[in-house]
């Protein structure tokens, strides 16, 4: 039996005290093979989180991984093959979900349009070869064990306990028909790779995988399998897919961990060495080295909070800045290395996002080198976002612009961007309109100051112009209101709720099935979160309607239905709605009444109540806001959305989801945290807004 690991018993504040010495809280083989290739890349990717950019064939290589992932989940659970259709339909999607600022722009694939048409003719000719040569895959398949399996363990490698856990996640492990547990790892490649070369670096690779398999599920491995697909045709017609294997013996054990100890034990004295330089391997042809060296030069002038990183680390680096700064170039003027970044981004011919230009300048750079002539006018700083009115020039097709959306997005370094529908007209003159993300400076806080009668604040737009709900507005007394975890639906919720208390609407139900806002009954809100008490209440609501038209009273009530989709779906529906009493149907011989239990009512659902409400109660005070995650049209129907005027969505998974609730896209491309859309009678279009922030 192997003696314990020292580190993996630790407590949470043992091992808190432990990642406070590294730069990284854990390693992997491909953080170790990327330092001994090049340490200045693996300090760009790893320690500042700087990705490099993709290719085409890169996309297609994890494109044609997530095909098999389900390939292999359909095979493991339901016994059924996949058909290449509908891998090629998951490729597709995958290559389709790419943010625009994730492709690598190219000679070859000088568009997004381009790198997306390679990258679908990789795919498709990578899964044709799996379907072709799928024995390779098959013929010793006994059992599939564990898919895309994600472990993170503290390892012991070469004898020595590694300080920090190892990350990796594992494509594929299997039992063989003769009981060999084989780990699988699949690789993409336009060309074979040399198996003489392959016995010394897979089994690094193969080594690390079966010692962290091993630790997490406790089982032997006895293999590991590269299969390379290699996409380019075989002008001989042998198979495209190529299977290598290491032999997990006790001898292969000791030689790998030997050849992997040595370069991850420097890369751990690296990680935990505030002043090691890490040093750019110019031979390296894995990486562009003008990316490399623009890199180096944005760490000698950037600021901390321009690099995305952990707040666990930010100190540490922050430290580490400095002293890199400190040693390099006390004596050297920073616009020398400003003129050196310059000089490096010009070899980077077709990314803009590392220029020395203007977004502006970026977007007619952009349309100009794809034959589109056109003039940023105006721009306008948002919170979440900046807008830019553009000027087509005559002549050009405004639709020619909407094509190349994601070629802008690249070129500014954003995950996309969103053009209006329609034309924005701006001082009396039409202007196409682009809204791009940017990194959040500021945030919309509450403030009671914005309040203005029964004009509910919402926010603000990128116009600086604030947006609101008008419960006065006979044309707009409902508003729904869609947005996924993290979008900023719930605190816009509680900020609409403040100011309704502000401008004097005292009477206020919240329906709250997920328990958000039980605080406001402290403030003599009522609250209602069980299923049973919200149906009872809605009907309640209905009956006091049907009282307040009798008698022709108007009063505000403003009614919050946080997550009515869900509570909907749990209410009573069906034979759940009867009402059944005992019914007198004759007489006993001894003179007393017969009955008999049957139906004598059907209440309304949860859903026709509130569609009642919706519908009557708009003449007698009655303000609903209905909010809801699940943009379906199951859920927000046509009908449904009649009855509110006013629609808000905040950031949604997809383009469907918000053409669902506005008619158009655009909140797949949010920000989160209160960026939104809104539609309503009271604007012309959708209009980009910050909502509030109410702090607790």
């Amino acid at each position: 039996m192997s003696k314990p690991h020292q580190f993996r018993d630790y407590s949470n504040d043992q091992l808190e005290e432990l990642f406070s010495n590294y730069l990284l809280d854990s390693w992997s083989y491909s953080k170790v093979n990327a330092f001994s290739r090049n340490e200045k890349a693996f300090e760009m990717n790893y320690i500042y989180r700087q990705p490099f950019k993709m290719g085409a064939s890169a996309i297609a290589g994890s494109a044609y991984h997530y095909a098999l992932e389900n390939f292999f989940v359909e095979l493991k659970h339901s016994g059924i093959n996949i058909d290449i259709v509908d891998m090629q339909e998951l490729a597709f999607r995958y290559i389709d979900g790419v943010y625009p600022n994730q492709w690598k722009i190219q000679k070859t694939t000088p568009t997004i349009e381009a790198c997306q048409q390679k990258a679908t003719k990789i795919c498709t000719a990578l899964l044709t070869n799996f379907f072709t040569d799928i024995q390779v895959y098959m013929k010793d398949l006994k059992e599939i064990i564990s898919i895309e399996l994600k472990c993170n363990e503290f390892l012991t490698i070469n004898g020595v306990d590694i300080p920090l856990p190892c990350h990796a996640r594992i494509d594929l492990v299997i039992k063989t028909i003769d009981d060999k547990i084989v780990i699988i790892d699949h690789k993409s490649k336009a060309s074979f790779s040399d198996e003489k070369e392959l016995k010394f670096t897979m089994g690094k690779q193969g080594i690390t995988y079966a010692n962290i398999y091993e630790t997490e599920s406790g089982t032997k491995v006895d293999e590991v399998w590269i299969i390379e697909n290699k996409y380019s045709k075989n002008k001989d017609g042998s198979p495209q897919l190529n299977c290598f294997k290491v032999e997990m013996n006790k001898d292969n054990i000791k030689l790998y961990e030997s050849i992997l100890y040595e370069p991850l034990k420097r890369m751990l004295e690296a990680i935990s060495d505030p002043d090691y330089t890490y040093l750019i391997n110019d031979a390296d042809n894995y990486v562009d080295r003008a990316e490399i060296y623009e890199f180096w030069a944005q760490t000698m002038i950037a600021e901390i909070d321009d690099f995305n990183l952990p707040d666990n680390k930010k100190e540490l680096i922050k430290k580490r800045l400095k002293k890199i700064r400190d040693a390099s170039i006390a004596s050297i003027d920073p616009k020398i290395i400003k003129k050196f970044r310059e000089n490096a981004s010009e070899f980077i011919q077709y990314d803009l996002t590392n220029k020395n230009m203007t977004r502006e300048d970026k977007i007619e750079h952009t349309l100009r080198t794809l034959g589109i002539v056109v003039n940023v006018a105006h721009t306008f700083k948002g919170f979440s976002s900046d807008t830019f009115l553009i000027d087509v020039s005559v002549g050009q097709n405004i639709s020619s612009v909407q094509r190349f959306k994601l070629d802008i997005a690249s070129a500014l370094n954003v995950p996309s961007i969103r053009m209006a529908k329609d034309l924005f007209v701006y001082k009396g003159r039409a202007y196409l309109s682009i809204e791009a993300v940017k990194q959040r400076e500021t945030f919309l806080y509450f403030d009671a100051k914005h309040t203005d009668g029964s004009k509910i604040p919402i926010g603000f737009d990128n116009f600086n112009n604030k947006v609101f709900w008008d419960l006065d507005n006979p044309t707009t007394p409902h508003l729904l209101m869609c947005g996924s975890t993290g979008s900023g639906k719930s605190v816009c919720i509680k900020s609409t709720i403040e100011y309704a208390r502000l401008s004097g609407i005292n009477d206020i139900i919240i329906f709250d099935p997920k328990f958000e806002f039980l605080n406001y009954k402290s403030l003599g809100v009522s609250v209602y979160s069980d299923i049973e008490k919200i149906e009872s209440k809605m009907e309640q609501l209905v009956r006091d309607m049907n009282d307040r038209i009798k008698v022709g009273i108007s009063s505000k009530t403003m009614v919050i239905f946080d997550e009515f989709a869900d509570a909907v779906s749990n209410s009573k529906s069906g034979s759940d709605l009867n009402v059944y009493q005992d019914v007198v149907v004759g007489m006993l011989k001894n003179g007393q009444p017969k009955t008999k239990r049957e139906i004598t009512n059907v209440k309304k659902s949860l859903e026709e109540n509130l569609r009642i409400l919706l519908q009557k109660g708009r003449s007698t005070g009655y303000r609903v806001l209905a909010a809801t995650q699940r943009a379906s049209v199951k859920v927000i129907t046509g009908d449904a959305k009649v009855n509110f005027p006013v629609q808000i969505c905040f950031k949604v998974p997809k383009e469907i989801d918000s053409k669902v609730v506005l008619d158009e896209s655009g909140a797949e491309s949010l920000l989160g945290k209160g960026d939104g859309l809104l539609k309503s009678p009271e604007y012309d279009g959708v209009v980009r807004f910050q909502a509030f922030i109410k702090e607790n």
